[in-house]
């Protein structure tokens, strides 16, 4: 950047060592980037920077909080000892502690927010990958998913799953020129890897009411994006599948739902996938390559993806190769397979004559790291290094009480917390048996909703009248099931 000092059109990293501020235009941060780094290096407080100065600029920000210490950006900081020395070497970057409009969200509901979304809108593809099947199994669920949208069942969360695989077993004439695709061993190996999914609590995942992507965008009341975070901190380790399928549907309904904005002064949205190699892990050939087509397209939405990882590495080449931003921090080489891994990262960058990427790879401190960033037409600066700049929020996490009054001043509290189970697939296909459903396979029924509350208000005819016009809704919903199979992941285009 030279001389010129930073505004609110940049995305402000920090300051190289002659203490010259470096950033990127942040009309161009839909162009993605990648935060990288061996363990302890600072990616945390990194990730943390760039969450505020995409909040500062109005943009909303989606991450996941691994380590538990990211909510912190719901608190002012308080900077001391080296931080405090980092911040007076940077007189242009205005400081000013600060906490910033956090929301936080679980998805047990245990920290945060529930955090849901429905079968229906996840799609056999994913599903399938989320239960880890095979070939013959997954062409079984897609046969399960078909017999759903013709007859009008809704999937909403798992018993809806299991329910209509059972219906399915004893009327397998419902599946018509698929009926030998669902065989007795494909359902039962269903049945029971959904029990499993069951078991590691993931069932949490799936019901209603599911999160509504407009409430993403929805920006604080002074105007900054508000930063949501995913509290990951026990998922990842206990069901890392879970967590890269959520952030797998979460990219997949924003490409869908998102209206094209062509070239815009910012983007709408920066999400930030920290362990991104588990994305990639074990994933469907298939789905991978969808994948790094949303990817690829994703930015004319006007959302930038931010992969945050060990090494660049632990994604696929064709998702690198689409990645603008680059922030690296430090790297250990001890083995020959190390090394090799090293050389391949500096040469990722463009040489800067100034010094060797290479060894100072190996050299960066805590909060340092080599920054890559796109000039104004969009092709990439020579490699800096940097001296990235401190948070303005606190370094480190909330206190449980401080965690609760966030919670408690959200402006979504009462919208996602209590789960509502409304008459679907599980329902249905019970009615038809003549049972009525067992009320231990379902939630606690919600509070009367603000539609029942107006409903009464109204008067008994208007009430009658929007339920009416409720159900016409449902059923709607209900035929277009088939979004979830023909959907971006499988590069069709749902239907509203």
């Amino acid at each position: 950047m030279g001389d010129k000092m930073p505004d609110s059109s940049q995305l402000v990293i920090g300051a190289d060592l002659a203490g010259q501020p470096i950033a990127q235009a942040m009309r161009l941060a839909n162009r993605h980037g990648l935060v990288a780094g061996a363990t302890g290096t600072g990616k945390t407080v990194t990730l943390q920077r760039l969450a505020e100065a995409f909040s500062d600029a109005g943009v909303a920000v989606f991450a996941a909080d691994i380590k538990g210490d990211l909510c912190g950006l719901g608190a002012a900081g308080n900077p001391q000892g080296k931080v405090a020395e980092r911040i007076a070497g940077m007189p242009w970057l205005n400081h000013k502690p600060q906490a910033y409009p956090v929301t936080l969200w679980d998805i047990h509901g245990q920290s945060g927010h529930p955090l849901r979304t429905t079968l229906s809108e996840m799609g056999p593809l994913l599903i399938g990958s989320l239960l880890e099947l095979t070939d013959s199994q997954q062409s079984a669920l897609y046969a399960a998913f078909k017999v759903a949208d013709r007859e009008g069942l809704l999937l909403l969360d798992l018993k809806d799953l299991k329910a209509l695989l059972n219906h399915l077993r004893d009327n397998p004439e419902l599946l018509g020129d698929d009926a030998a695709l669902m065989t007795t061993g494909s359902s039962q190996a269903l049945l029971r890897r959904l029990a499993t999914l069951e078991q590691q609590g993931a069932d949490a995942l799936f019901g209603e009411p599911a999160l509504q992507l407009e409430d993403m965008l929805q920006p604080a009341a002074d105007g900054r994006g508000r930063i949501h975070l995913l509290d990951a901190s026990r998922l990842v380790h206990e069901a890392p599948k879970v967590y890269a399928t959520f952030l797998l549907w979460l990219l997949a309904e924003l490409f869908e739902q998102l209206p094209e904005r062509g070239d815009a002064d910012k983007p709408l949205l920066a999400l930030f996938f920290d362990e991104a190699h588990l994305l990639f892990a074990d994933t469907p050939k298939a789905l991978q390559e969808r994948l790094e087509q949303v990817v690829r397209l994703i930015r004319s939405k006007g959302v930038g993806v931010y992969f945050v990882t060990q090494s660049p590495g632990d994604l696929p080449d064709d998702v690198l190769a689409q990645l603008g931003l680059r922030i690296q921090h430090g790297l250990r080489a001890f083995t020959a397979k190390e090394q090799k891994s090293l050389r391949a990262v500096a040469d990722g960058f463009r040489p800067n004559p100034a010094f060797d990427a290479l060894s100072v790879l190996t050299e960066l401190g805590i909060g340092e790291a080599l920054v890559g960033t796109l000039a104004e037409k969009g092709t990439p600066e020579m490699v800096q290094r940097v001296l990235v700049a401190p948070p303005q929020s606190r370094i480190g996490p909330l206190s449980e009480t401080e965690r609760t009054l966030l919670i408690a001043g959200s402006p979504f509290k009462g919208r996602y917390d209590k789960p509502i189970d409304r008459e679907s697939a599980y329902e249905v296909l019970m009615g038809r048996k003549g049972l009525a459903p067992d009320p231990q396979a379902t939630p606690e029924k919600a509070e009367p909703s603000l539609t029942d509350k107006a409903g009464e208000f109204l008067g008994t005819a208007a009430g009658q009248a929007l339920k009416s016009a409720m159900r016409q809704a449902a059923n709607q919903l209900g035929r277009q099931l088939v979004r979830g199979l023909m959907g971006s992941l499988l590069g069709g285009s749902k239907k509203r």
